[in-house]
């Protein structure tokens, strides 16, 4: 163990054997010691089989679209994740096999899309690590760790990720978790620059990939649930200078409005929004129409999610859960589309958008689509915002319809929970579809989208107040918890729901679909062969037929598939690759009460062509060590009560429904730390462990509170739901 990893105890008076137990316990607040992301940034010369030339990627480049790379993060700017290539087809797509793996030593969450320049494939693991690697063979050519900031990450709502990075010139840039904007020589890996894009004292994050047009990086941030003002910013590939920013939410009015946009803004938002940001952080999806020189960002949800607490006079709060278009050069506003006004459920339109020419009614339009988490597929014209058509691709209970006149959803009575009973319903926060992104094929005119069904029991929080450390949403997380009783769980895991979908976008209506085991699944690529590659959560990768939905061929690969596929080609040979690593808000919310069956620590690039027949490395046995569970305690149901509370509502989404951890993050039911009432208050309220990623609550959390916390966390680890509890209900 290095010394700087016990550099974080606290300067107290506390025992040896707590320092011990602390000591202990590092491994199983980090990411994984034996994982700790390293910086090796090798030579050329100490990499002769990597093949980068001077070839300059130029937005000529990527618009040429050449099937040798994947030049920007959806393929082409117009985003459609679509490959012409042909070699794997329906014919021949029973001879694929691994051609290599590239082991990212990484334990939870890789989302990235891989970038291929000149025969080098970009990618991002868990903590910002960038990797280089030669797309023929798997070979490292150098890797580069910007050392986030961990304890900036735990700010973060939905695990340590990365969606990938961008390339321009003879560069590769990433954004990182802790949200820094960083440049690195592509041959290298050495830093040209690295900005900071947030204010560090608010709770900031990227999570997103950057894109690039006319030589601005452009990049927006995540922390609506905890509580900032979203924007997104454009700043200059060679230097790193800001050039522009473009706020998604107003400020406060006291302080002067950034532009006329922001002032119109304002007037659809009522009280005092601005002290809990407004939210609006634009984390994930843009597209880019270069004939239109207009620039389409998709924006999150409120902070707090309740309408009722963020804006209690009502209004309907934009640009939340917007399709914005903005001018690249300026950050000039040009028109929006809200999908959900007056947001209250978490539905971002943050997911993909993408960009086609249609044939509707016997006319070609230009259009952009979207499938956002409120379950209605939108098609608009992309050069006035206007809408086109709507209909909800999977169902829906918060609204009946999406009117064609005004373009608002018609609600249903009881959709919002502001001052009434809870109320359950479909779509839940983890939405309709989420940041897994579509594809659109123009060979068969049909969108795929990695679609799903989870439920949610809305109520709003009544003892709410904004809190500067943790989430801040207004509603009571311990209505979303599952029930403890094994028959309801099992139905309830009935109705989590997941599926490949085939969508008419002309029409509005589904061609095919094939059903998952549940939720959660990759982002998917069509190509030109027919076929359309999606990873899934039950630790598979499969090619489909693109027509029917048959599934053709599926690989085995050991961990659950989030991210999105890519297609290359290079001496001839076509490639399928995909990022592998099970991780994000479903899994670590409910991946040990609800699992999959996906593996730990076996983080992957995994790259596919016709005639390989590689095989990856055998999983690690069992080892069979029973863990040991904290010796009870005595706890009033009072105080169980307040335990289930603030767990619910600060510890949950990252430690697990009913305190059983989806093994991404320390089970906190065998933690030795939890055994120890002095141990405990200094990680949770002291920050022992902040610089592991782990915050600390002593801004929110009392000691007596915390304690309920521990009492809850034990007396769960001793209840009848244990391990062979949630076994029994794969």
């Amino acid at each position: 163990m290095r010394k700087t990893d016990v550099g974080f105890f606290p300067s107290s008076n506390a025992s040896s054997i707590v320092k011990a137990m602390l000591l202990w316990s590092v491994c199983q607040f980090s990411v994984g010691c034996s994982n700790e992301p390293v910086d090796d940034r090798s030579s050329f010369r100490d990499a002769p089989e990597a093949r980068v030339s001077s070839g300059s990627v130029t937005a000529e480049l990527i618009l040429a679209a050449d099937s040798s790379g994947w030049l920007s993060h959806g393929r082409t700017y117009s985003e459609q994740r679509h490959s012409p290539l042909t070699t794997i087809n329906t014919e021949t797509v029973n001879r694929l096999g691994l051609s290599w793996s590239y082991d990212l030593a990484s334990s939870r969450g890789i989302e990235a899309t891989p970038i291929v320049h000149d025969g080098i494939m970009y990618v991002t693991s868990t903590w910002n690590v960038v990797h280089a690697i030669d797309a023929r063979n798997g070979k490292k050519i150098w890797s580069y760790n910007p050392q986030v900031d961990k304890a900036q990450a735990a700010k973060g709502c939905c695990d340590a990720v990365n969606r990938g990075v961008a390339i321009w010139g003879d560069d590769v840039f990433t954004a990182t978790i802790d949200g820094r904007l960083i440049s690195l020589n592509a041959k290298t890996g050495d830093v040209n620059w690295d900005v900071n894009t947030i204010d560090k004292n608010k709770p900031y994050t990227i999570t997103g990939a950057p894109r690039i047009i006319k030589g601005k990086v452009i990049i927006g941030n995540g922390g609506a649930e905890l509580g900032v003002r979203g924007y997104i910013t454009a700043y200059s590939a060679q230097d790193g200078k800001q050039l522009w920013r473009f706020f998604t939410v107003p400020g406060n009015p006291a302080d002067g409005f950034e532009s006329p946009t922001m002032e119109m803004a304002a007037n659809t938002w009522t009280g005092e929004y601005w002290k809990a940001g407004g939210g609006g952080t634009a984390w994930d999806s843009m597209a880019y129409d270069e004939n239109l020189d207009l620039l389409y960002v998709g924006v999150g949800n409120g902070s707090p999610w309740n309408h009722g607490v963020r804006s209690p006079e009502g209004g309907d709060n934009l640009f939340l859960s917007s399709m914005v278009a903005v001018r690249p050069d300026t950050g000039e506003y040009v028109w929006h589309y809200q999908t959900t006004p007056g947001e209250t459920w978490d539905y971002t339109a943050t997911q993909h958008m993408i960009l086609a020419d249609l044939k509707i009614e016997g006319e070609i339009r230009k259009v952009i689509m979207q499938a956002p988490k409120n379950g209605f597929f939108y098609v608009l014209d992309r050069e006035t915002g206007k809408l086109i058509s709507a209909k909800n691709f999977v169902p829906v209970t918060w609204a009946t319809h999406i009117d064609q006149a005004t373009g608002r959803p018609v609600e249903t009575p009881f959709a919002r929970y502001y001052g009434k009973k809870p109320n359950i319903q479909l779509p839940g926060p983890l939405g309709a579809h989420n940041w897994h992104p579509m594809s659109y094929s123009p060979d068969t005119g049909l969108v795929y989208i990695p679609a799903q069904e989870t439920p949610w029991v809305y109520g709003e929080d009544s003892d709410y107040q904004y809190a500067e450390t943790g989430w801040n949403t207004g509603t009571d997380f311990t209505l979303g918890m599952l029930p403890t009783q094994k028959a309801i769980i099992r139905a309830l895991k009935m109705s989590l729901k997941g599926r490949l979908l085939a969508w008419d976008p002309v029409n509005q209506k589904e061609a095919w679909s094939f059903e998952h085991g549940g939720p959660w699944n990759g982002g998917v690529l069509s190509t030109s062969g027919n076929l359309v590659f999606q990873g899934s959560a039950d630790a598979h990768f499969s090619a489909y037929n693109a027509t029917t939905g048959k599934r053709l061929w599926r690989f085995f690969t050991q961990t659950g598939i989030v991210a999105a596929p890519i297609s290359y080609e290079l001496d001839g040979d076509q490639y399928i690759a995909v990022a592998s690593g099970w991780g994000g808000a479903y899994v670590l919310a409910t991946g040990g009460v609800l699992p999959t069956g996906s593996k730990n620590n076996v983080g992957r690039v995994l790259v596919f062509k016709l005639g390989a027949d590689g095989d990856l490395p055998e999983l690690d046995q069992d080892t069979g060590v029973t863990p040991v569970l904290p010796d009870p305690i005595e706890a009033s149901e009072e105080t169980l009560k307040i335990g289930l509370k603030a767990y619910a509502n600060r510890c949950s989404l990252c430690h697990g429904d009913q305190a059983y951890s989806s093994g991404l993050v320390p089970n906190l039911r065998y933690s030795a730390i939890t055994k120890n009432a002095i141990a405990w208050q200094q990680i949770v309220r002291g920050g022992a462990f902040e610089s592991k990623g782990m915050p600390k609550f002593d801004k929110i959390l009392d000691e007596k509170t915390a304690e309920a916390i521990r009492a809850y966390v034990i007396t769960e680890a001793n209840s009848d739901r244990d391990a062979a509890f949630y076994r029994s209900l794969q």
